[in-house]
């Protein structure tokens, strides 16, 4: 159930899902003083959310900043990379189709051919509520044996659905054939916090590495405080993570 619910309640509590609401209410409405009020609101949160500057402060302040490779502590038995970043629907199916956060998978096979990283434990199956249930770790597996890493530094775990299976899943794993061992953990820079909390209640430690950031750097030209359609699309995205994060909190799971 909370599967279901983590992967379609947080749309009802998305900025355009509000705009969305306040237009239709104030088409509907037949109290022309609400009506007025609502189409204030649309238009305040038109402005403020799609303003590029907003948002990417907001992006900047919430990812976790990139580790330089020279500051990391020698080398780490395991990396664990979590999916999210491809589109297993798409067909032909003879390719991998990234969506976006490659950087997932490109990173760490960077710090693997430099000796910073041993193994790879890939994470993730899939997320879907329907439609394909193909496991995204096979297609990240299969990255990284193009790119010349052997199957017996490939590790998958393809049952996970969320960020806290993710953790709980990959526990089991690290503990069975990796116990004791130093591990690196991978994903999107704006996803570290949530995936940091669970691991740490799943009682693995690991050293955070981000990647794929949303943000960029800080910009005062005039065209940053328009209103865009693509800033209303990260406001989306980064409010969909802020949620998932105090939910997570309040159930216990990070």
């Amino acid at each position: 159930m909370f599967f279901i619910l983590s992967k379609t309640a947080f749309y009802l509590l998305m900025p355009m899902t509000w705009i969305v609401g306040l237009l239709l209410y104030a088409v509907l409405t037949k109290a022309e003083k609400r009506r007025l009020t609502a189409l204030k609101i649309v238009l305040v949160l038109f402005f403020v959310l799609g303003n590029n500057f907003l948002v990417n402060e907001a992006i900047r302040w919430w990812e976790v900043p990139a580790t330089p490779i020279r500051q990391l502590a020698g080398s780490y038995d395991v990396a664990v990379v979590l999916t999210g970043v491809t589109d297993t629907e798409r067909r032909p199916g003879d390719r991998v189709y990234f969506v976006r956060g490659a950087d997932r998978v490109l990173h760490p096979l960077q710090l693997f051919k430099i000796g910073k990283v041993k193994h790879f434990l890939i994470s993730g199956g899939s997320g879907n509520v329907v439609g394909s249930q193909e496991s995204e770790s096979e297609e990240l597996a299969a990255v990284l044996r193009i790119a010349g890493v052997p199957d017996n530094c490939i590790t998958i775990e393809n049952k996970s659905r969320n960020t806290r299976e993710n953790a709980l899943f990959s526990a089991k794993v690290l503990q069975e054939k990796f116990p004791g061992k130093s591990y690196l953990l991978v994903t999107s820079a704006f996803h570290m916090r949530r995936s940091e909390g669970c691991f740490r209640k799943a009682g693995v430690p690991v050293t955070l590495y981000s990647t794929d950031f949303y943000s960029h750097g800080r910009k005062l030209t005039p065209n940053q405080f328009f209103p865009t359609e693509g800033a209303l699309g990260r406001w989306s995205g980064i409010w969909h993570e802020w949620i998932g994060y105090v939910t997570y909190r309040i159930m216990g799971y990070a």
